[in-house]
């Protein structure tokens, strides 16, 4: 996960040379859903720590005051917040050759 955070992943939506995306494949489709599968798996680790972190500061009463004073917890939040999304993570770790895959078709010819 720590690689996650320190990723150079852009924030903002930027253009990609489809080139650079398909060469490992030579198919864009294959390449495109290798990177969406990466993609649910990133999202799900990071869903998964989010949840982790902010249930460390989960009050179990139901005054109102303690639900806005939880400043921590806003924190957390808006840290994750900053953080690039999951396809542009995936399509970083595609670009740095750091996604194993394997086509199963080639294994069974």
């Amino acid at each position: 996960m720590s690689d996650i955070k320190n990723s150079d992943a852009p924030i903002n939506t930027t253009t990609i040379d489809k080139n650079l995306v398909d060469a490992p494949t030579s198919n864009i489709y294959e390449a495109i859903s290798i990177i969406s599968k990466r993609a649910t798996q990133i999202n799900s680790d990071i869903k998964k720590e989010l949840l982790e972190k902010l249930d460390e500061f989960a009050t179990y009463n139901d005054s109102l005051e303690e639900i806005f004073e939880n400043k921590e917890q806003i924190e957390v939040s808006k840290f994750y917040e900053k953080l690039p999304k999951p396809h542009a993570l995936a399509v970083q770790e595609w670009l740095e050759n750091k996604i194993y895959y394997r086509n199963t078709q080639d294994e069974e010819l």
